[in-house]
């Protein structure tokens, strides 16, 4: 590629770049204002326990189950248009949710809203992989994933600002002129690229079982903290998804457009970093939602007071993606990504040796750090070590999966963390958790709960030792298959 050629593609790369941006702020900030809000959400329908886990759940489950199948039909169709029809369907079901008159109405609402999302979600790393040159994809992922942080960021002071003083509407409804502005950017900066109709199919079957298996999974752990893991319905759920899961695999190896292309896991680097992506998302996407109950739940702080406590982590996570680019013209992707998941794990480990409610603030700030920078290494260098190489051909297909497992990752993390804080209080006390008002009715209840904290602290830490473990094979694996280094995983930012 000719230096006139390649400066032509970076400016369109930046542009892509800064709509892929704002559209990540406007999805991450609405999934991070509402993990503060959701007491006054769970107060204002007097929803029941399940009903407030499937405020949240019900977005996940939908938003994973479509991913691929939005990623597969991006490949066919064109990723610009199923990008900016993402946009139009999360904006438009935003300011639908402000409206919504039941509690049930706002879960179905946030399904829709969800299907948005997943548009976004499946096509925006692509789009980057196809718009950056190789040796500068590092310095773009990590923006793009320091968007996420900004959000993170913004979003839990912003969602409690918002609904102290004007309601829990608004941390949907302040989407929408974000969203709009977004949509018209992106008509105007994003190129158009044809799709590929006839080369490509939706594999029905294997997005059905997708949506089956991880359904009963979360319905099952949502039950948890009303029922008990002993419950028949609870283990059912999980036998039926423990079930779904190898006729998955079946159904995939047979299917001519499946899901998951399995074929790509007898590669052992790549394999073990979708394992490590999946690890990590489970010991690690609950914490801001839990670390914001708990100080409206043990401590009886104000949604914008809970929302500050959580600020260290996105700090910390946002510097950690932007500086990541010099980062990777030092080091490969894939020790970067070792690097972020043994921070993160040190940083859980700091969280549950600290976890009381006599602890001051400090702390758990320090532990919320770790976690973060954590978070901000190892996301933008997984990424790009998953997508190093792939062709232009198949990188929608396999950034869909890398999302699914991810998201899945994400969803579990959330239903696991929930049931697990909730599992030592009788049941008739478990809803007033979610509504942020245990502190007020029973003072024993306060403490049964800082006890379902340390447990799901000391599992989610767990999990992320086994990330550490993962990401270690993967390192090793890569050695092994290449006598060091691998052709496609020299450190980005120098020249080829």
């Amino acid at each position: 590629m000719s230096g006139s050629d390649e400066e032509a593609q970076l400016r369109y790369a930046w542009r892509a770049l800064s709509v892929v941006s704002l559209a990540s702020i406007l999805t991450a900030l609405g999934s991070s204002s509402l993990n503060v809000a959701l007491p006054q959400v769970v107060r204002h329908f007097d929803a029941s326990a399940t009903a407030a886990n499937w405020i949240l759940l019900s977005f996940m489950l939908t938003n994973t189950g479509l991913m691929v199948a939005f990623g597969r039909l991006a490949d066919m169709f064109g990723r610009r248009t199923m990008y900016l029809l993402g946009l139009a369907t999360y904006t438009g079901t935003s300011l639908l949710l402000g409206f919504a008159p039941g509690v049930w109405y706002l879960i179905g609402l946030r399904a829709v809203q969800a299907a948005g999302g997943a548009m976004l979600l499946t096509n925006s790393a692509a789009l980057l992989a196809d718009a950056f040159p190789q040796r500068h994809l590092g310095r773009g992922m990590g923006v793009y994933i320091a968007s996420f942080s900004v959000a993170q960021l913004v979003g839990p002071t912003l969602g409690g600002f918002l609904t102290d003083r004007f309601g829990w509407q608004w941390v949907f409804w302040y989407n929408v002129p974000i969203g709009l502005g977004c949509l018209a950017w992106g008509a105007v900066a994003l190129r158009k690229v044809g799709g590929r109709a006839r080369e490509s199919g939706i594999d029905a079957t294997g997005n059905l079982l997708v949506l089956i298996s991880l359904g009963s999974l979360l319905f099952g752990l949502s039950q948890v903290g009303e029922s008990g893991w002993t419950d028949p319905v609870v283990v059912a759920c999980l036998a039926l998804c423990a079930l779904l899961v190898p006729l998955f695999v079946m159904v995939e190896r047979r299917s001519p457009h499946p899901v998951m292309d399995v074929t790509l896991f007898r590669d052992p680097p790549f394999a073990l970093g979708l394992l490590t992506s999946f690890l990590n998302s489970v010991a690690r996407m609950a914490v801001v939602l839990l670390i914001a109950l708990f100080y409206q739940a043990v401590h009886g702080e104000s949604p914008v007071s809970a929302g500050l406590k959580v600020l260290p982590l996105s700090v910390a996570a946002m510097i950690a993606s932007a500086c990541s680019g010099m980062l990777h013209a030092r080091l490969a992707p894939r020790t970067i990504a070792l690097l972020g998941t043994s921070t993160g794990t040190a940083g859980l480990l700091f969280l549950l040796l600290n976890m009381s409610p006599d602890t001051g603030y400090p702390p758990i700030a320090c532990a919320l750090v770790l976690i973060g920078a954590g978070s901000g290494m190892f996301m933008p260098a997984n990424t790009t070590a998953l997508l190093d190489g792939v062709s232009s051909r198949r990188i929608g297909i396999v950034n869909a999966m890398r999302l699914m497992v991810q998201n899945t990752g994400v969803v579990v993390s959330t239903a696991l963390a929930l049931s697990l804080v909730t599992s030592p209080l009788p049941t008739g006390l478990r809803q007033y958790v979610f509504a942020g008002t245990i502190a007020d009715v029973s003072s024993r209840g306060v403490t049964q709960l800082v006890t379902g904290y340390r447990l799901a602290l000391l599992v989610m830490t767990g999990i992320s030792a086994l990330s550490v473990i993962a990401s270690l094979g993967r390192h090793r694996a890569t050695g092994v298959a290449t006598g060091g280094v691998r052709p496609s995983e020299e450190p980005v930012g120098k020249a080829p």
